[in-house]
């Protein structure tokens, strides 16, 4: 981790700062309850696996990232586009504003983009792979057994799942229902083949192709 003031935050060491501590504000002003402790489960999930790997990272960039994630799934950021670029778009705009450098700015982006893409987010920058990580464990438990045992349960007492799962598919559905256009080539087309009656992703890849305007 680099230097930087730290608190320690449900049996964590995070950073301290006061980006930090906006990107907390402001994730807590807009999204429900349920939705601010999965950004903030996911954040100490990834500190924490940043620690135990033994990984330099930019703490901050980790932080913030997670934190400001799922922005995209909240009334206040909203768009035709698929959520998780409607998110990352305003998660660079907030830390430009607050003085971050284009190379952090862009490594924020990157992270609430591709946060649902863990297949491509892995293996990107640090801070990137961590921020993916952190979101993956909550959300899925990959990588839960890296996580002690003590620590699991202060996150969770702190930060509570506000009944996660049934929240989260609600809103997923939702999306489904009223912008199933964004839904062709991300995970959100999964809920709603399993759980909205009549929902046909609105096109693939395959008719991508062989719609395109070439003879061959």
């Amino acid at each position: 981790m680099n230097t930087v003031l730290t608190k320690v935050l449900a049996g964590v060491v995070v950073p301290d700062t006061p980006l930090v501590a906006q990107a907390m504000d402001y994730a807590q002003t807009i999204s429900a309850p349920y939705l601010f402790n999965h950004a903030v489960r996911s954040w100490l999930f990834a500190a924490q696996l940043g620690q135990l790997r033994e990984v330099d990272h930019d703490a901050e960039v980790v932080a913030v990232g997670t934190l400001l994630h799922d922005i995209g799934l909240t009334d206040s950021v909203t768009g035709p586009r698929r959520f998780e670029i409607e998110g990352a778009d305003v998660a660079r705009t907030f830390v430009r504003e607050r003085g971050f450098d284009e190379r952090r700015a862009q490594l924020i982006w990157d992270s609430v983009a591709l946060n649902s893409t863990p297949s491509i987010g892995l293996f990107k920058e640090t801070e990137v792979a961590l921020c993916t990580a952190g979101i993956g464990l909550d959300f899925g438990g990959r990588a839960f057994d890296e996580i002690p045992a003590s620590t699991m349960t202060a996150i969770l007492d702190a930060f509570p799942r506000l009944q996660m799962k049934k929240r989260i598919t609600d809103c997923f559905c939702c999306i489904i229902e009223t912008k199933p256009e964004t839904t062709y080539d991300n995970f959100a087309r999964d809920f709603g083949e399993k759980f909205v009656t009549g929902y046909r992703r609105p096109s693939s890849v395959v008719d991508f192709l062989m719609n395109s305007p070439f003879e061959e």
